[in-house]
């Protein structure tokens, strides 16, 4: 894997790559782009053509990251990950070939410090200089601005945000116009659109809300594949109806691909997930299929009758939580392309089921409302 010298010396441009149709697990995804470097435009303004960019992804060794990059490369683009170095900077999709794992490896360049370290930030980003900047794991605006400041010539910043920002509402589901919680746990990503909006910077911002496939470092999906797979009961919380909603990482990481360089993505936000709604009693059936598991038992509880100190005993919100993906649809046409249990087939297929999972399983809540009579009927 190639890695940036910190001499910070300038890329040479990159040479004619052909068109190309390749395989991200299982998925084709066919490129055939211009790659020849445009000249930098000013900051705000957006150029739409398809070439090669100089990219800088904040982050990029864990799951988003891992399949954005993927894509990327796929389309011809150059690609630095700034990461502190503490992780392999890359790592083999599940069922990659090595042929395919070594092709891409080779092309991904590395810029290894702390993006905390705001003076680091501003003089490497400033000596390398990149078009565009993928920010996916940015949480507050601080980390931001010495990005901005040390790329004046900046194309476009596209940042991940979260549908966590959204204030809580009796109307469902969130749209990009509602309102927003300044107290949220995602503030630091409020204050971060702020910024660049502040800023003048040609941004796109993604909110998700839950996501899930393989890899995922949230115990989404796994924490019911744990209980199925041990064949336990399944305690979901109240009465089980609560309405959420998952999108999956390859539908996330193809929409952060199409907004690149599109003249309608330019200054906006757009909410991104599933298009279609689930309750958790459905998300535990859903999981159970996708497993090939038998149809699991549900056990209701009352979360205010328990105590359980600092663990979490359930992996999503209490409330029902999902937003509309209308805009994204309408303004770029961007369709998930997985079902829920489509998705989480995927992921069971390509990471749980393989035997791989990020979290050992804990079934400490569970015993404590198991070996207790305060349960709903």
């Amino acid at each position: 894997m190639a890695a940036v010298q910190h001499t910070f010396k300038p890329y040479p441009s990159l040479s004619l790559l052909p068109s190309s149709q390749s395989t991200f697990c299982g998925t084709k995804f066919i490129t055939s782009v211009q790659y020849k470097r445009k000249v930098c435009q000013p900051k705000g303004a957006l150029n739409v053509m398809a070439s090669s960019k100089k990219i800088l992804v904040m982050g990029g060794t864990r799951f988003i990251g891992i399949f954005l990059s993927r894509l990327l490369v796929e389309e011809g683009h150059q690609v630095t990950l700034f990461t502190r170095g503490k992780a392999p900077v890359t790592q083999p999709l599940p069922g990659e070939s090595d042929e395919a794992y070594n092709a891409f490896k080779s092309k991904i360049l590395h810029l290894k410090g702390d993006r905390k370290d705001y003076d680091f930030v501003r003089s490497s980003l400033a000596a390398e200089g990149f078009d565009v900047v993928y920010d996916i794991n940015g949480r507050e605006a601080e980390e931001v601005e010495p990005i901005i400041d040390a790329l004046p010539n900046l194309e476009q910043y596209i940042y991940c945000s979260s549908a966590g920002v959204y204030l809580k509402s009796d109307l469902l589901p969130h749209r990009e116009i509602d309102a927003v919680d300044p107290k949220s746990r995602h503030k630091g990503k409020l204050e971060t659109e702020s910024l660049l909006e502040s800023k003048g910077v040609n941004y796109t911002s993604i909110r998700p809300v839950y996501i899930y496939g393989p890899l995922n470092y949230n115990p989404v999906e796994e924490w019911f594949f744990h209980r199925l797979k041990a064949g336990r009961p399944i305690p979901i919380p109240n009465s089980g109806l609560q309405i959420t909603q998952l999108g999956h990482v390859k539908d996330l990481a193809t929409a952060f691909i199409k907004v690149l360089g599109n003249a309608k993505a330019s200054k906006q936000v757009y909410n991104i997930s599933g298009d279609r709604y689930v309750t958790f009693d459905g998300l535990a059936r859903a999981c159970a299929k996708a497993g090939g598991f038998p149809e699991p038992e549900l056990i209701h509880y009352n979360p205010k009758e328990f105590d359980f100190g600092k663990k979490k005993a359930f992996p999503f919100r209490d409330q029902h939580f999902f937003a509309s993906v209308e805009k994204a649809k309408e303004e770029l046409g961007i369709v998930p392309e997985y079902s829920l249990v489509e998705g989480l087939t995927d992921s069971y297929n390509l990471d749980f089921g393989r035997g791989t999972f990020r979290k050992a399983a804990d079934f400490t809540t569970d015993d404590i409302i198991l070996g207790k009579s305060l349960v709903l009927s």
